[in-house]
């Protein structure tokens, strides 16, 4: 069976010394595109644009610092704790969406206290747009032939010519498609049913699915840690599973009638 090599370039635009990669300009791309979402949906509540600079910058800092003191804790803690400077190398890579999803949960817990705003009401918005985040960062991911998966022989098998020439699951595309369709799923049903549920119901949504797709893909997915666990489940997995039970939780909290 033939499969599809990927051989792009990781690099978008070089000037000189100056190399710009297609992961910054996604990873930028879906920030952008958050702030557009969260625009729309204070234009439709009738809110103020203008508080939405600081909740801006309140997002950014907790999704960058938490996603890579989650990288280094999570991963790889025994070569951070040796070298602690290194945590603050983020241009040589290393960034975890579950470090990023407790970072903004912070940050936002932050931002209500100064501002006054419930904070189950907050979470439900960013939610949505977050799961578009994440659908641009997995395609960051597969443009730089990174967090790949175990090899394959089966029809989605893709062969990641900068890692090896062996077919692998393309678990980047299988996250990032997946969230996609669920960033879609949750803005129809804000769009058109958001009246029906109470305030968590959004936010607890959004960490039953993400997570359960991550913690399905992990299942063909290399290992991302720098140790093993003894117990048939990754470390990605693991760190799921307590999103999981509070997106539960929310659910179960947020049902009206």
């Amino acid at each position: 069976m033939h499969h599809f090599v990927w051989s792009a370039n990781p690099i978008a635009l070089s000037f000189g010394p100056l190399h710009v990669f297609w992961y910054g300009i996604l990873f930028a791309a879906a920030i952008l595109a958050g702030l557009e979402f969260m625009k729309w949906v204070y234009r439709s509540e009738g809110r103020n644009l203008n508080e939405l600079d600081t909740l801006f910058v309140y997002i950014v800092v907790g999704i960058v610092v938490g996603a890579r003191l989650g990288h280094c804790l999570f991963y790889e803690p025994d070569f951070y704790l040796a070298h602690p400077l290194k945590i603050f190398a983020v241009w040589e890579g290393g960034l975890a969406s579950h470090g990023g999803g407790l970072g903004v949960i912070l940050a936002l817990y932050l931002y209500c206290k100064k501002y006054k705003l419930r904070y189950l009401w907050l979470l439900d918005r960013v939610a949505i747009p977050t799961a578009l985040f994440g659908f641009f960062v997995r395609m960051g991911n597969f443009m730089n032939s990174e967090i790949v998966g175990k090899p394959t022989e089966s029809l989605f098998g893709i062969v990641f010519s900068r890692v090896d020439m062996i077919p692998r699951h393309p678990t980047q595309l299988y996250e990032g498609i997946s969230y996609l369709f669920i960033f879609l799923f949750l803005t129809l049903l804000f769009k058109y049913k958001k009246e029906q549920f109470g305030e968590g119901f959004f936010f607890g949504a959004f960490l039953l699915l993400i997570f359960s797709v991550r913690f399905l893909v992990e299942f063909v997915k290399t290992r991302q840690a720098d140790y093993s666990l003894d117990i048939g489940l990754t470390t990605g997995q693991l760190l799921s599973i307590p999103f999981l039970l509070f997106g539960i939780y929310l659910l179960f909290r947020a049902k009206k009638g």
